[in-house]
């Protein structure tokens, strides 16, 4: 079995074998000298049972020395605390000053923004009611135009009439002579006149539709300045003592689609003067109106009488040429 007698003489044999010998030989280490110092001041105590000691209490220099010590960190210590204190009252009277003068700045600067938007707001009103005013005054001339297109009509009716009447003439009779030489000028006046009656009448209402465009341009940028002019005005009237004042996250930079005064004050411009040239061509388009009315009425009077004359005339010589009849008939 392998617990039996040879085993374990074979252990108690490798126990007493003798180890085998090391590699690197064994020396003994240097002995090592303590150096203490000794306290051989004149107040220092001397024996050998005291030596490299301090004793616990200080001496009366380093007493007074310690003391100080302390008293020039402590005023050290005082002065630091007294320059920082005037610094920092220096630089809150500094940040206040500041603040101060920034918020008066900003006050300034937005008065002067009120003024700018109240004048805007004005110029925009104004052009608002004269152009209101002159759609009004372009529509009673379209209404005028109307009237003497409809008023053509009689006259129209009265010479194509004529002319068909006196197309049933006999034929010794049927000749083209100077009463249907002026009908004919007549009509054709008539019709010329008509359709210049309705170009202006078209013209008026393009017109019109400007008008009415160019003042609603104007109302947009009209209340978009009341709207503006009531914030800043609040905003204006806001102070340090101001209950309802809220904190804004990036309330002061500037974003990328803002305009600058400038182009702001552009915006307006061109608006009012795009609104002032159509104003303009509205006024020379009523003065036309005015014109052509005139010149046509005048035109038509003048070819009436043209066309009585005419048929005057030509009624003379047809009693003339009656009675001449007659009287031969009477032979």
């Amino acid at each position: 079995p392998a617990g039996g007698p040879g085993a374990m003489a074979q252990a108690r044999a490798l126990l007493t074998r003798e180890p085998a010998p090391q590699a690197v030989p064994a020396s003994d280490l240097p002995m090592k000298v303590c150096e203490v110092a000794l306290n051989t001041g004149p107040d220092s105590s001397s024996g050998l049972a005291t030596a490299g000691f301090r004793t616990a209490k200080y001496l009366l220099p380093e007493w007074h020395q310690s003391n100080a010590n302390l008293y020039h960190k402590a005023f050290t210590g005082c002065e630091q605390a007294e320059r920082g204190r005037a610094e920092a009252k220096e630089l809150a009277e500094h940040a206040a000053a500041t603040a101060q003068s920034a918020q008066q700045d900003s006050t300034a600067t937005l008065g002067q923004r009120l003024q700018d938007i109240h004048f805007w707001k004005a110029e925009l009103q104004k052009e608002m009611e004269d152009l209101d005013a002159e759609t009004g005054l372009l529509a009673a001339q379209k209404l005028r135009l109307e009237r003497a297109l409809d008023a053509t009509e009689v006259p129209s009716a009265i010479a194509t009439d004529n002319l068909q009447c006196r197309e049933r003439r006999q034929p010794p009779d049927l000749v083209s002579d100077e009463v249907e030489r002026e009908l004919l000028k007549e009509a054709e006046l008539i019709r010329n006149i008509q359709e210049l009656l309705k170009r202006t009448l078209m013209q008026a209402g393009n017109q019109m539709r400007l008008n009415r465009h160019h003042k609603e341009v104007c109302e947009m940028d009209w209340s978009d300045k009341v709207e503006t002019y009531n914030i800043d005005d609040k905003c204006g009237r806001y102070s340090n003592q101001s209950t309802n004042i809220q904190f804004h996250p990036s309330s002061v930079k500037f974003e990328e689609s803002a305009s600058t005064p400038e182009t702001w004050a552009k915006f307006s411009h061109d608006n009012i003067y795009r609104a002032e040239r159509e104003k303009l061509a509205s006024i020379n388009l009523r003065a036309l109106i005015d014109n052509i009315l005139h010149d046509v009425s005048e035109d038509l009077r003048m070819q009436c009488a043209a066309v009585n004359e005419a048929f005057a005339k030509h009624c003379e010589e047809l009693d003339d040429t009656k009675h001449k009849l007659e009287h031969h008939l009477k032979k």
